[in-house]
């Protein structure tokens, strides 16, 4: 067997280890460079300062402080003087039920003595339609109307009873024009029926016009933030001298009002209290005509001409609109020198005019427009 020699064996091996020794001492450094970030944000600008409104200015000198504790004022005297003479009005309506049967429902409202002698002030839409009339007094005394003894005016929404009494306990009726938005005032009433109750507030605005039915709106109405319930309604709205300044009537309610209740004030119903006790009812100027606000469905049915304006539906025989010439299907846009866009400005053009004085009037029949005049008459008994 051949000898092998040691030096051809381990020189190899030296070299190897040198090689991996060597390796591990001289392994190259990488130098990592990190990546470049954003470019710093310059600094703002030094804001300029506003210009003041005055340098100089100073704050106005404190009053000296004085008691401004104020005396409130006394409801409970106002309440005392006027209850008595409120009354608590319920009534029956005979109507037709789902399956045109007849039912009879039961509504209650207020009213107020005028006069001692049995007259009394409510709404029109307390007893309207009613077939069963019930005055209760705040002493518990119990009348009922006979249906001749009731005088109704719908458009401004007051009636007047009366019931066979005498030394009743009359208000004091006040006047509503020096009235100021702030005042106190109370109103009086059988509110949800449960009785007569007081309730308190202020003057919130005057001079209100809502509409409270189709064709029809109440104008110069009081605006109060005492509360105003169904029941209240012909009730009394009094000031902290227990005069009566208007008659609750009407109160707005939807999601998210609050306290928007309305009278109609004294200084518009006494002359509609007046001719319903004297006459029987109210005597307004009169054409004989019913009115339709002219709309879009107005428009496409009977293919008008115009966009607004009142259409004629009725028109009365021998009436001032039939001897003028007006027709039903007429469409009337000026009267006595103003525009007319719907059939409530129409109505409270014809209660502003004076009877027997001629009126300019303008109208649309099919696509013509043509001019004529009118006379209002006295509008006929109901």
């Amino acid at each position: 067997m051949p000898r092998i020699k040691l030096n051809y064996i381990l020189t190899p091996l030296i070299i190897i280890l040198m090689l991996v020794l060597g390796l591990g001492c001289a392994v190259p450094q990488v130098e990592i460079t990190p990546a470049p970030g954003p470019a710093p944000t310059p600094a703002p600008a030094p804001a300029q300062p506003p210009t003041p409104i005055n340098p100089t200015w100073t704050p106005p000198p404190t009053a000296p402080a004085v008691n401004t504790t104020l005396v409130l004022p006394n409801i409970a005297d106002v309440v005392a003087k006027v209850k008595p003479s409120v009354v608590a009005i319920n009534t029956e309506v005979v109507t037709l039920d789902f399956f045109n049967r007849p039912f009879t429902q039961q509504g209650a409202g207020s009213g107020w003595v005028l006069d001692k002698n049995g007259i009394i002030v409510t709404n029109n839409h307390v007893v309207e339609g009613a077939s069963s009339i019930t005055v209760t007094m705040d002493d518990g005394r119990t009348f009922t109307v006979d249906q001749s003894a009731v005088f109704t005016d719908s458009l401004n929404d007051l009636a007047i009873i009366k019931i066979d009494a005498q030394n009743l306990p009359a208000v004091t009726v006040g006047d509503s024009g020096p009235l100021r938005v702030g005042e106190w005032v109370v109103a009086i009433g059988n509110a949800l029926g449960q009785g007569i109750r007081a309730t308190e507030g202020i003057i919130s605005r005057q001079g209100v016009a809502i509409p409270v039915a189709p064709g029809q709106t109440l104008y110069d109405l009081i605006e109060t933030t005492a509360a105003i319930n169904p029941g209240n309604s012909g009730g009394p709205l009094v000031n902290l001298a227990g005069e009566v300044i208007g008659i609750t009537s009407a109160k707005i309610a939807m999601s998210g009002v609050e306290g928007m209740g309305y009278a109609i004030s004294t200084e518009t119903a006494l002359p509609i209290i007046e001719e319903l006790i004297t006459n029987g009812y109210v005597i307004r100027p009169w054409l004989g005509v019913v009115l339709y606000t002219v709309d879009q469905f107005a428009v496409a049915r009977y293919n008008l001409p115009v966009k607004s304006g009142a259409l004629i539906t009725q028109a009365v025989r021998d009436s001032p609109a039939d001897k003028a010439g007006l027709k039903p299907g007429d469409v009337i846009t000026r009267f006595a020198g103003k525009d007319v866009a719907t059939a409530e400005d129409m109505i409270r053009a014809i209660h502003l005019a004076e009877i027997g004085q001629k009126i300019p009037v303008t109208y649309w029949r099919n696509k013509s427009e043509y001019n004529t005049e009118v006379t209002p008459s006295e509008s006929p008994p109901p």
